[in-house]
């Protein structure tokens, strides 16, 4: 398009819709008008009132990229650069993985078990090991004012992305810091023994497990696999917790529903106590470990 402005929004709506469409796009629909949403810069509920409106070259040329980039297969997430999590809107690119609503239900099993253990009432320090783009530290944060959470990642370009979004929840930020390391390598020794919460969406993908094109090809492979039954980083996380958590300490950790009985049982080996949640869709979603067995040594 020249730049004397001859071209409306909902001009741009209906050619992304029929593009994607073409493309095999199974929502096109919604897609196209996420897209223009974000070309035209409005809020969903504005885009109504927006259509009419001619459009600049600067929006052409940043609809003209994200098609390109939603046609070529990329994730929309990716592509618009950002995604709904719970209250957050989070930056998100294919350093980190797209934030689903299935972590959206861990979270919730997280924040209930901190009241369970008076984080409503007293300071609270949770860990999010293997953050990725901060959602489930983030969110926490937010919701749960007397928390102090600190976020890990062995991946620096993650971490790049996770504080991003920590500069992007205001005040709660304050509450929130990263660190980059493999697991508990990244925690500070004076936290031994007194950590309230292991949070983790860890990797729990096994080898043979084969995962759809735009997941595969896109997402990161370090947050997706690991080893033959997907479960060495579970298993890692589960047998050093014990050391870095309070005596009343938990772990939360997203899991595959197909992996929850041998959670359990590895989980019962290093706790007191543990059970496997499921998510509102009936699918074993969330393991929950209480009362470490193995103390700070």
């Amino acid at each position: 398009m020249s730049s004397d402005g001859t071209l409306s929004w909902r001009e741009l709506l209906s050619e992304a819709t029929q593009r994607l469409q073409s493309a095999g796009n199974e929502s096109a629909e919604s897609d196209a008008r996420r897209i223009v949403e974000t070309a035209a810069g409005v809020e969903p509920v504005e885009l109504f009132l927006t259509l009419d409106e001619l459009v600049t070259e600067r929006g052409v040329a940043h609809f003209d990229s994200m098609m390109a980039r939603r046609i070529e297969g990329e994730p929309l997430q990716y592509v618009l650069g950002s995604w709904a999590f719970r209250t957050l809107d989070l930056m998100v690119d294919s350093r980190v993985l797209i934030p689903r609503p299935e972590t959206e239900f861990v979270v919730e099993v997280a924040l209930g078990e901190l009241d369970r253990i008076g984080g409503t009432e007293r300071e609270t320090t949770v860990v999010d090991l293997g953050t990725g783009s901060g959602a489930i530290g983030l969110s926490i944060a937010v919701e749960r004012v007397r928390t102090r959470v600190l976020l890990t990642d062995e991946s620096q370009d993650a971490l790049d992305v996770a504080r991003a979004n920590i500069a992007g929840i205001g005040r709660s930020g304050a509450r929130v810091s990263a660190a980059v390391g493999n697991w508990f390598d990244a925690l500070p020794v004076d936290l031994r023994g007194s950590v309230d919460m292991v949070v983790t969406n860890p990797p729990y993908v096994a080898e043979s497990v084969v995962l759809p094109e735009e997941v595969h090809r896109w997402e990161p492979a370090g947050a997706l696999w690991s080893g033959l039954d997907g479960l060495d980083d579970v298993r890692h996380i589960l047998g050093a917790a014990g050391e870095w958590l309070a005596p009343t300490g938990v772990v939360v950790c997203e899991i595959s529903p197909e992996q929850s009985g041998v959670v359990r049982t590895l989980a019962l080996e290093a706790f007191s106590e543990a059970e496997v949640l499921a998510d509102l869709t009936g699918r074993d979603r969330a393991l929950v470990a209480r009362r470490p067995l193995r103390a700070a040594v």
